[in-house]
């Protein structure tokens, strides 16, 4: 098959910050599958001028690539509902997206652009019921995973470089988290967006997991626990994870034999201090938890199953043929777009505000984040369409 996949090249599509996760996990394992892949920007906004621009691009990609999938992994409201649209009334591209964060990000994303896509995925069971009830129906549950570039048996942990580590960035209560640890006296070294240390290539990560007595992972960024890729990567690059809980974790590891879990910032002292002494029984776990994500928890696992079942669904007469329903003309929606006075003095005034408050570099993003905000709660589906206030007050944020 052709795939065309619609998501970010680098974290955040800041190119400062290495590749993303999607794009160096998903584009790779899907080569592996044996098809054709293509890549298509939609995070990088230094890439176009507005999101007209970035929509119409996408459009005439698909209209000349004639993927037989798209698979787009949004971020915000890059992509409009009339871009699908269109997509699904001039071409038989089957069209999914690659939810994340759904634990909270469903109430003020996934809902309203779950029906326009032919299948939607999560990676949270306990939301299936809210796109049933949504009608949202062609609803795929699936999961992050490791990298199987990067699959690699664990090193001895005496042969390990450092003996605590974390990988990821500082927001939330991180800093306060590590900080507490080292006032406790763990020799704890952090790496990514926001710590001395700083972002590392997306190669290096996986040889920090590998040379780490413990690699550690705190599983609540926003909302409640979440299971995330790292979740996976950790033991499949040969570390040894020690981890928050998360709903259901215990379905893709056993705690105690392939992955250790903590309950609070005492437990976590205190099985800190016990693999640094038991390293035999960390290498165990280790071993075993390298094993169990190889045989199991690859990208190549997750997406064949996908593609597996769209493929048993997309010979349907009455299902993204290019005869079916009104054909969309997204210029169309590209005269929505255009922007107004109002907005533009809105925006003058929240940027002033937020500016002189946060500074040059937090202000902007704060002052894009309070128009979402207020858009998701009073425009709703409206938000991720052409004519959505936050695409059209900040086409550069």
């Amino acid at each position: 098959m052709i795939i065309l996949c619609a998501l970010g090249k680098h974290q955040y599509g800041d190119r400062s910050r290495g590749l993303g996760t999607e794009y160096a996990a998903f584009i790779p394992a899907l080569k592996n599958l044996g098809h054709d892949v293509r890549h298509f920007d939609i995070w990088d906004r230094a890439l176009y001028c507005d999101f007209a621009e970035l929509n119409l691009k996408l459009l005439k990609t698909v209209q000349n690539l004639r993927p037989d999938v798209l698979l787009t992994v949004p971020m915000h409201y890059e992509i409009w509902l009339e871009t699908l649209g269109a997509i699904r009334s001039t071409s038989r591209t089957i069209t999914v997206c690659w939810t994340t964060d759904d634990s909270w990000k469903y109430h003020e994303f996934s809902r309203f652009i779950g029906k326009a896509y032919h299948f939607i995925t999560t990676t949270y069971p306990e939301i299936l019921k809210k796109y049933k009830e949504d009608g949202i129906h062609r609803i795929m549950l699936t999961q992050w995973a490791a990298n199987s570039k990067f699959l690699k048996e664990p090193l001895k942990a005496r042969q390990c470089r450092y003996p605590v580590s974390f990988v990821g960035t500082a927001h939330g209560d991180r800093k306060k988290r590590i900080n507490l640890l080292k006032k406790d006296g763990i020799d704890v070294r952090c790496f990514g967006h926001g710590w001395p240390e700083g972002s590392v290539p997306g190669n290096d990560v996986p040889r920090i997991f590998r040379d780490s007595v413990i690699s550690l992972n705190f599983a609540n960024a926003r909302g409640i626990n979440q299971i995330k890729a790292r979740t996976f990567e950790v033991p499949g690059s040969g570390g040894f994870l020690l981890t928050e809980n998360a709903a259901n974790l215990e379905k893709f590891y056993i705690p105690d034999k392939e992955i250790d879990i903590f309950s609070s910032h005492a437990d976590l002292i205190d099985k800190i201090n016990f693999y640094l002494r038991h390293q035999e029984k960390r290498d165990e776990i280790a071993l075993a938890g390298f094993i169990r994500t190889a045989k199991e928890h690859t990208y190549e696992n997750r997406l064949i199953n996908i593609l597996e079942a769209i493929e048993s669904a997309r010979i349907k007469a009455d299902n993204g043929a290019a005869s079916s329903g009104r054909r969309i003309d997204l210029h169309e929606a590209v005269l929505d777009y255009r922007t107004n006075t109002f907005l533009r003095i809105l925006r003058f005034f929240l940027l002033s505000v937020c500016v002189k408050i946060l500074g040059h570099q937090k202000g902007p993003r704060a002052a894009r984040r309070m128009v979402y905000e207020i858009s998701w709660r009073l425009q709703g589906r409206k938000t991720y369409q052409a004519s959505g206030w936050p695409g059209r007050m900040f086409p550069e944020i």
